[in-house]
């Protein structure tokens, strides 16, 4: 189950206030630790949709941990697996019964030090000779960051071979008109 918020306008201190009291006191301590309204906002609606998505579950106590990595795991319901992930231009949120990683991430520019540091000669190349190397460039920095989400290591492991491996399933979608592009790493294995 995947959820997408791409509203910006709603990214507003009296939104932030409106969620304040419909999240439990941890969230609402998290989400009060970033300094700028959107993380704040971006905290807070991740959470609500997280909760949306399992509602229709009967889940509704929410206690979250994470693991070394900082990956997030639900405490009393850890037969379900998600995954949360926001950038400037959307919120997204993925739950699956088996591991599952989610990346978002707004179109921008990847200089040649950060395009050859993650991504392999291959993946450059690609890259490199696209047609909008901004959205090829995000396309493949949101599916390594997914997958590296699904294993729980997040981008501590080597971004160059991070889609060097079995045991997923990626999906990516593209929304050109909101400038951005999300993929799902979704575990082929329970």
């Amino acid at each position: 189950m995947v959820s997408i918020f791409d509203d910006m306008t709603q990214v507003t201190e009296a939104e932030v206030q409106r969620m304040l009291p419909l999240v439990d006191g941890q969230r609402r301590d998290e989400a009060l630790r970033y300094k700028h309204l959107f993380g704040q906002f971006a905290c807070l609606k991740s959470w609500l949709m997280l909760k949306e998505l399992l509602a229709p579950l009967g889940i509704q106590d929410l206690k979250m941990d994470y693991n070394e990595h900082g990956k997030p795991f639900l405490v009393n319901h850890t037969e379900l697996h998600f995954n949360l992930s926001h950038c400037k231009n959307g919120i997204a949120v993925v739950v699956d019964f088996s591991p599952v990683g989610i990346d978002i991430e707004s179109f921008r520019k990847g200089n040649l030090a950060l395009i050859k540091r993650t991504m392999n000669t291959v993946e450059t190349e690609w890259i490199l000779s696209s047609s909008d190397p901004i959205e090829t460039f995000t396309q493949y920095w949101t599916k390594k960051e997914a997958v590296l989400k699904l294993r729980g290591t997040g981008i501590v492991d080597d971004m160059r071979h991070a889609l060097n491996g079995e045991g997923y399933r990626l999906e990516t979608h593209i929304n050109r008109e909101k400038r951005y592009a999300y993929s799902i790493a979704f575990s082929q294995f329970p």
